[in-house]
């Protein structure tokens, strides 16, 4: 028998949520606003300008941990009421997305596309009119890693928080969800500074598109595999375990590294990659590292981590497999609109490039 049951979807929990999402978002933004953080500046947007970042997602990290803990310990807090109003918080987190966006599209200037043709409204709420929002001192567009991320966290949290009330213990594939979730999440924060090359924030607007990924899809969608889990008691087989971890920690290794590799060499271009000097095409294009192996094994490393999440919960059921399916997806097709940004930036050096790097995401096959 459950421990825990999910309320219906009404006005009154719907309510509730919604209050305890914004407090949640709130005190994120409160906390991002006055904690220590390094100041960075920004890689060249397509101005020219730099934007100066406060980079303190890992003081947030702690920050959180040490609530839950206390929480936890002295007055017996408990996460399982997050999955009993999962539908209410992710209505809520919904709602936050639109009126949020909304805000952000109306206390912008319209967008060149809408100026110059009268059409586009749409688009504009959709992709965004400012590139770099900021309110009360805070980047509005790399703050909402924060309530996505740690949102992500609390909820991957709550599932083991309600196999312990239910079952007294956690199960060895709850345990390796967990900490699967938790070294993923942290490796994100011990390397956050990366973020600032990410396309997002050097070029796209941010709108509806980005705030509804972050503070919807990523922490509602992304933690569903641990549904599977909660009460999945057949404990997995020591060899299954240790087929899982390192699937994960090698498919983690590739997609940090490959990240790192990159964000660093646009920081310092003559910072060694595996001990050597970067090795350039055309003494622009990278083909040092995981770069000179496979042009996005970045994304294949990304694949490789959800995989391994999704494993956890064997053949149980197909939910936590949608996550794996999604990126299978997305990914491979972002990675070919890269190249075709990339084609039509570079030119005859790009075609150059791939005959060094001559794999998209899978060497020897894709």
């Amino acid at each position: 028998m459950e421990a825990f049951a999910i309320h219906p979807l009404t006005l009154e929990t719907f309510g509730i949520a919604l209050l305890g999402y914004l407090g949640f978002v709130a005190a994120l933004f409160v906390a991002a606003r006055f904690l220590p953080g390094r100041m960075l500046r920004g890689f060249p947007q397509k101005d020219g300008t730099r934007q100066l970042y406060r980079i303190n997602g890992m003081s947030l990290w702690v920050l959180t941990h040490m609530v839950v803990i206390a929480g936890t310990i002295h007055c017996g807090l408990t996460l399982t009421p997050l999955l009993e109003h999962f539908w209410a918080l992710f209505m809520a987190a919904n709602a936050v997305s639109v009126i949020g966006s909304l805000w952000l599209w109306l206390r912008a200037k319209p967008t060149e596309e809408e100026r110059t043709t009268g059409f586009g409204g749409a688009r504009s709420f959709w992709m965004g009119r400012e590139l770099n929002p900021q309110f009360g001192g805070v980047d509005l567009k790399t703050f909402a890693y924060q309530p996505s991320l740690i949102g992500l966290w609390l909820l991957i949290l709550a599932f083991g928080y309600a196999q312990f009330e239910q079952l007294g213990t956690l199960t060895p594939q709850m345990l390796l969800f967990q900490l699967f979730w938790w070294l993923y999440l942290t490796t994100h924060y011990v390397f956050e500074d990366g973020i600032l090359s990410m396309w997002d924030i050097i070029a796209e607007r941010f709108g509806f598109m980005l705030v509804w990924g972050d503070l919807a899809v990523v922490p509602f969608f992304y933690s569903i595999g641990g549904w599977a889990l909660v009460s999945l008691c057949e404990p997995i087989s020591p060899v299954s375990a240790l087929a899982l971890v390192v699937l994960f920690v090698g498919g983690l290794w590739i997609f940090r590294e490959a990240n790192a590799q990159k964000h660093r060499f646009k920081r310092d271009r003559d910072r060694p990659i595996w001990g050597q000097a970067p090795r350039l095409v055309g003494g622009r294009l990278l083909i040092s590292g995981w770069w000179g192996i496979g042009r996005k094994l970045n994304y294949t490393g990304e694949i490789c981590v959800y995989l391994a999440i999704a494993l956890t919960a064997g053949s149980v059921s197909w939910v936590p497999y949608l996550v794996v399916v999604w990126l299978c997806i997305l990914l491979p097709q972002r990675a070919y609109r890269d190249e075709v940004r990339c084609r039509a930036k570079y030119g005859e050096l790009w075609d150059e490039y791939c005959k060094h790097a001559r794999f998209r995401m899978i060497p020897f096959i894709y």
